[in-house]
């Protein structure tokens, strides 16, 4: 078992302890999610802490998504427990990086791979997310990407 998912089965039974339903809640979400993401495919397999990250990641994106879309309907008490419980799924992700390390990140990977036009985009963006390794959405590193190049 990876030490990322040990961490949330752990941090899980503290919650139930405390009767803290939000935590216990989310983390029980979080972990089907990558219980379902280890019987995906042919067989099941254990997940990497990296792999577990990756789905931690895309969980905490759909809280995100959720509270904007709850928002917009005017259903603000649905919209602050996705706020909440995408706070709850940060604890376990990296510190996002800033706007002013993204562009500079993203710089020295287009600058080191000697990326300069549109055609590059799929090469640069690969080196991008390389270089920025899962501290930033993969939309603000587009963004970024494509500003950096001109497009």
């Amino acid at each position: 078992m990876s030490t990322l998912k040990d961490r949330l089965t752990a941090d899980m039974r503290a919650a139930m302890k405390a009767r803290d339903e939000l935590t216990t809640a989310t983390l029980r979400m979080a972990l089907a999610a990558v219980g379902n993401a280890e019987v995906s495919g042919k067989a099941k397999r254990e997940l990497s802490d990296d792999e577990v990250l990756t789905v931690l990641t895309k969980e905490a994106k759909k809280r995100r998504e959720a509270a904007t879309a709850f928002a917009d309907a005017g259903r603000a008490e649905q919209a602050a427990r996705e706020t909440a419980e995408g706070e709850v799924l940060e604890r376990y992700l990296p510190k996002q990086l800033s706007d002013a390390e993204l562009t500079e990140l993203v710089a020295g990977a287009l600058a080191g791979g000697g990326f300069t036009g549109k055609a590059q985009m799929g090469p640069a963006m690969k080196a991008a997310q390389a270089a920025v390794a899962g501290r930033a959405e993969g939309g603000r590193v587009a963004t970024e990407v494509r500003r950096q190049l001109g497009l």
